[in-house]
C-alpha cells in the first residue's frame, strides 16, 4: 500500500498557517515540519512570528530554533534535511505536515533544483561595482526588463538574489525562470499535496498591519535592540543574510539614526506587505498549489482542520 501523500499548507505572511497546522498536528498526533528561513535561529522569536513556547512544547516542530544566528543554512540544506525527516517520521508512524512561507525552501523540497550556472568571479564583480555605483534599483530595472517574472518573486533590496539572477542571464542567455523550469524532481518515495491559504487582499494587508503592531507591543524593539548590540558590525557589513530580514533591518536603520520609531514601524508593514505580495506571485507562478479559502473564524478553522486531517490519515 503507497504511503498517502505529505501535506503542505503554505500561503502568505500573516495567513494564518501556524494556527491552522498546528491544530492538524494536534488532532492526527503529527509533527510539524517548518518551512520558514528565519525561524530557524535562536533569538529571533517576535520579528519571525514564532509559534508560542506552549505550541512548541506540546507538538514538536522541526526547523525552529536549531540554528545560531550565523549558522549556514541554505534551501538545499533544508530541502534534504526536510526529506530525510519525513522518511523518519513515517518510519516511526507519526504523521508529518510541512506548514511555512518561504519560498526557496519550499521549492527546493517540492519540485528540486534547476541546474544553474556557477558563480562568474569576473561578472560578479562587475555586476557589484555597478551596484556600488548606481545602486539597486538601476539592477532591478534591468531585471525587470531581462525576466519580469523572476524579478516579481525578489525583494529589490536583496541585492545578493539581484546580483545572482542578472549573473545567471548573462551566464546562460537565458532567463533565470526559464532555467528553473528543468528541476531535479520531488525526493525520491515522497509525494505532496499542497494547500495554499487564500484570502482578499484588503484582508490579509489588515491582518499585517495588526500583527505588526502587536510585535511592537510584545517586545520586536528590545528584541531587535539586542541584536543590533550584538551583531552590528556583521550587520553594516551584510555578512548576516539572517538579520537582513524585514522587521529587524528597519529597527536596525532606526538605531543607526535613519529614522524614527514610528516610522520604522510603519515600514516594517509596508516591507511585509511587498513580501506577502512576493509570495502569492512566486507560489501562483511556479508551484503547483489547490488554494482554498482561509479561515476567518473558529467554525472555518475547525472545518478546515478536518479536511486536512482526513486528507492525512
Amino acid at each position: 500500500m503507497n504511503a498517502k501523500p505529505i501535506l503542505v499548507i503554505l500561503g502568505p505572511t500573516a495567513s494564518g498557517k501556524t494556527e491552522l497546522a498546528f491544530r492538524a498536528a494536534r488532532q492526527i498526533g503529527g509533527e510539524i515540519i517548518s518551512a520558514d528561513s528565519r525561524q530557524i535561529y535562536r533569538g529571533m522569536e517576535i520579528g519571525t512570528a514564532k509559534p508560542p513556547q506552549w505550541m512548541l512544547e506540546e507538538i514538536r516542530h522541526h526547523f525552529i530554533d536549531e540554528k545560531e544566528i550565523g549558522e549556514p543554512f541554505s534551501a538545499g540544506d533544508f530541502a534534504e534535511q526536510a526529506a530525510e525527516r519525513i522518511r523518519e517520521l513515517r518510519q516511526r508512524s507519526i504523521t508529518p505536515i510541512v506548514a511555512g512561507g518561504s519560498t526557496l525552501y519550499l521549492e527546493g523540497l517540492l519540485k528540486g533544483f534547476a541546474e544553474l550556472p556557477p558563480a562568474d568571479p569576473e561578472i560578479r564583480a562587475r555586476l557589484t561595482s555597478e551596484l556600488e555605483h548606481h545602486g539597486a534599483e538601476a539592477l532591478y530595472r534591468r531585471l525587470e526588463a531581462l525576466d519580469p517574472e523572476q524579478a516579481k518573486t525578489l525583494d529589490p533590496t536583496k541585492t545578493q538574489r539581484l546580483i545572482r539572477s542578472l549573473e545567471i542571464i548573462e551566464i546562460s542567455g537565458e532567463a533565470v525562470t526559464t532555467l528553473q523550469q528543468k528541476t531535479s524532481g520531488p525526493p525520491s518515495g515522497i509525494d505532496f499535496t499542497v494547500i495554499g491559504l487564500d484570502l482578499p487582499r484588503e484582508l490579509l494587508y489588515d491582518r499585517i498591519n495588526r500583527r505588526t503592531a502587536a510585535m511592537m507591543q510584545a517586545g520586536l524593539e528590545a528584541e531587535a535592540r539586542r541584536l543590533y548590540d550584538r551583531f552590528r558590525d556583521q550587520w553594516r557589513s551584510k555578512q548576516l543574510n539572517a538579520l537582513d530580514t524585514v522587521g529587524y533591518r528597519e529597527l536596525f536603520e532606526h538605531f543607526e539614526g535613519q529614522h524614527d520609531l514610528q516610522t520604522a514601524e510603519t515600514l516594517i508593514a509596508q516591507h511585509t506587505r511587498n513580501y506577502a505580495k512576493r509570495q502569492l506571485t512566486f507560489f501562483r507562478n511556479r508551484l503547483n498549489v489547490e488554494w482554498v479559502a482561509a479561515p476567518l473564524d473558529e467554525a472555518g478553522i475547525d472545518a478546515l482542520v478536518e479536511e486536512i486531517c482526513r486528507r492525512v490519515r
